[in-house]
């Protein structure tokens, strides 16, 4: 009779458990992972409900390794080290020309792709692959070179390099200002208009919604005249640029917009973000010379546009 095999956990559960046994957090393995806490914590129950063990005594604002988690904890440890060894060797094996990015579709739209031809003129011999997605990649397991990641300052990972903060304000077309019907002169006067906004149906992105800033104002409770929705921020911001609302305006993903006219800020006022923009690159990646010229570059278009 054919011995039964158990079904062996994924490799992302691994991966998880790894990171927080070695760090005996879950915040901070999440901060690692780029994920959420409760995600990490989930995937150690999904883990311990798979095996049938116990890997972490919870106490109170503490992790411990169980005996049978300290076990696993050795040789998972030891196996993500080879499987980031193999895969760097790998790696290194392609085209020393391309550079592989990730960050968020937003950003690659509106700020990077229309930047990268500066790049590739001062760096012709470096070939740029951008994976633009609003899922954290994992950047050894996708083979990414650099990560562009909005996060909190207190999430940022060791190493990562701060490229720029947010401030957060209405924006809309010059034909809408001009509108004697629907004047905006003060925020109260967003009653008379169209407010654009990024369907979130989840509330997985709670800073890209109008409840801050109006918050900040006392206006919580303003009615607009109407609400158009887009599931993407980059199309909400075109539809503010056609004149079809008022768009909630993010730097620096619409500076290019106000500096030529596209877009105009009806009022003053401005709320700090507090999200940031940090620049992550991976382990296996930091040596390669075409990393250092493109965050450097990075760094210097973001100090260029301040």
């Amino acid at each position: 009779m054919r011995k039964k095999h158990r079904r062996l956990p994924s490799l992302d559960l691994i991966r998880g458990f790894e990171a927080a046994a070695r760090q005996l957090s879950f915040t901070r393995a999440a901060a690692e992972l780029h994920v959420t806490q409760s995600a990490v914590s989930r995937q150690i129950k999904a883990l311990e409900d798979h095996l049938e063990i116990q890997l972490f005594t919870r106490m109170n604002r503490a992790l411990k390794l169980t005996a049978e988690g300290d076990a696993l904890y050795a040789t998972a440890q030891a196996v993500m080290r080879q499987i980031e060894e193999a895969t760097a060797r790998l790696t290194t094996r392609g085209d020393e020309r391309l550079l592989t990015v990730t960050t968020t579709v937003s950003f690659a739209s509106l700020w990077l792709v229309p930047r990268l031809a500066r790049f590739r003129k001062l760096q012709p011999g470096t070939d740029v692959r951008l994976a633009a997605t609003n899922d954290m990649s994992n950047l050894e397991r996708d083979r990414i070179d650099v990560a562009i990641r909005f996060l909190e300052p207190r999430l940022a990972p060791a190493g990562a390099l701060p490229l720029t903060g947010e401030e957060v304000f209405p924006v809309c077309s010059p034909a809408l200002v001009r509108d004697r019907a629907r004047p905006l002169k003060k925020p109260a006067d967003l009653a008379r208009q169209v407010m654009l906004h990024y369907d979130d149906p989840g509330g997985q992105w709670p800073w890209l919604s109008w409840t801050q800033w109006l918050d900040a104002f006392h206006l919580g409770e303003l009615k607009p005249a109407g609400i158009a929705r887009y599931s993407h921020y980059d199309q909400l911001i075109q539809a503010a640029i056609e004149g079809e609302g008022v768009a909630l305006g993010r730097t620096p993903l619409i500076m290019r917009f106000l500096k030529s006219g596209a877009l105009v800020a009806p009022f003053k006022d401005r709320v700090a973000g507090t999200r940031e923009y940090f620049i992550i690159v991976a382990p296996r990646a930091a040596a390669r010379p075409q990393v250092g010229h493109f965050v450097n570059w990075l760094q210097q278009e973001s100090r260029r546009e301040q």
